[in-house]
């Protein structure tokens, strides 16, 4: 298939952005790597009337540590994230995900602010920022404001950015002394959405689980330190969920997988606190 018809805007600046979400509103769409994006122009399940791509806009183009997170830009590619120096020391998490983010070729085009913006509730980005509880930073010409992850994600595919906004970052927060962290995923292949995705963060006094693909958007628990006390929270947690059946996994079956693979992840988190 073919998408509508659009025009096309290559942004030179942020400010270029900003002014033609302002002035355009609902009839645009940011584009960065398109790997979400095209194939919903291509279903014309997406018809904007002007696509901005944000891919050459200087400013955010860049990953900046600054202590307490990692603040990735709307510019950088997912490839640019996994090959950051000190990634694997400095957000474990994010490094064990992302070779189960897609494939390679669509990694050196696609962008985490962007799988962000598409809101998949298997994403592995958005399950990460869930787990880690970050945040995102949106920016329209009026304002720059900024949401944890929980108010972000909204529903499948929905968020509360506004239509004059843009993701200009996001920060993933840092290894913490003391923590562990550990991610684990179920897919019919390697590279697909997950069935069920779970990250860990775990501390000296509790254990944040968070699981994507199984409700609307990634949702997280917080667990005691002690693994005896967990099968009852898990059990809770997974009816909680309201999964459904599909074609890829009935709701019974993504509900045992957050008790086990869920578990398993907890207490390999645990292990790997330094």
């Amino acid at each position: 298939m073919k998408p509508p018809k659009f025009d096309y805007l290559r942004a030179r600046n942020a400010a270029e952005v900003l002014e033609t979400l302002h002035q355009e509103g609902s009839e645009a769409r940011v584009i960065a790597g398109g790997q979400s994006l095209m194939p919903m122009l291509n279903m014309r399940l997406a018809r904007p009337a002007v696509l901005v791509d944000v891919m050459h806009v200087a400013e955010w183009q860049s990953i900046s540590d600054t202590g307490s997170a990692l603040r990735i830009g709307a510019a950088v590619r997912q490839v640019a994230v996994m090959r950051h120096a000190s990634l694997g020391q400095r957000v474990p998490l994010l490094a064990a995900a992302m070779p189960w983010l897609g494939h390679e070729q669509t990694r050196s085009r696609g962008t985490l602010c962007g799988s962000v913006a598409h809101a998949d509730p298997s994403a592995e980005v958005a399950l990460v920022l869930t787990a880690l509880q970050g945040s995102v930073h949106l920016r329209s010409r009026r304002k720059a404001r900024t949401l944890p992850v929980a108010e972000f994600f909204t529903g499948m595919m929905a968020t509360a950015r506004a239509d004059d906004e843009v993701i200009e970052t996001i920060s993933i927060p840092t290894a913490r002394a003391g923590h562990g962290y550990a991610f684990r995923e179920v897919a019919r292949r390697h590279g697909d959405f997950a069935i069920v995705g779970c990250a860990a963060a775990a501390g000296p006094d509790d254990v944040r689980l968070a699981v994507a693909g199984v409700a609307d958007t990634p949702r997280s628990v917080l667990l005691p330190a002690d693994a005896k006390t967990w099968d009852d929270a898990l059990d809770a947690f997974a009816w909680s969920l309201d999964a459904r059946d599909d074609l890829h996994a009935t709701a019974r079956y993504r509900r045992e997988l957050v008790r086990r693979l869920g578990r398993d992840v907890c207490l390999e988190a645990q292990q790997c606190r330094a």
